[in-house]
C-alpha cells in the first residue's frame, strides 16, 4: 500500500507541474519554447487548470489515505 501512496504523490506532483506549465504557456506568461503550438492558446490554459485540479485531488487523496489507515477505518 505504501508503494501506491508514493506513486499517487509522484503522479499528482507531476500533474500539477505539467498543468502549471500548460497554464503559463496557454496564457502567454511563459513563452518557452519559442516555436511551441501551445503559446497564447486559451484552450491549453483550460486543460492545464484541469490537470492541476486532478493532480491536487490525487495528492489530497494520497494524503487522506494515510490518516485513515492510522485511525483504523
Amino acid at each position: 500500500m505504501l508503494f501506491l501512496k508514493i506513486l499517487a504523490y509522484a503522479f499528482g506532483a507531476l500533474a500539477v507541474a505539467c498543468g502549471l506549465l500548460w497554464v503559463c504557456q496557454g496564457t502567454g506568461l511563459l513563452l518557452w519554447p519559442a516555436n511551441s503550438f501551445m503559446l497564447d492558446d486559451r484552450g491549453w490554459a483550460i486543460r492545464g487548470a484541469v490537470m492541476v485540479s486532478v493532480g491536487l485531488i490525487l495528492v489530497w487523496l494520497a494524503y487522506r489515505a494515510d490518516g485513515r489507515s492510522k485511525n483504523g477505518l
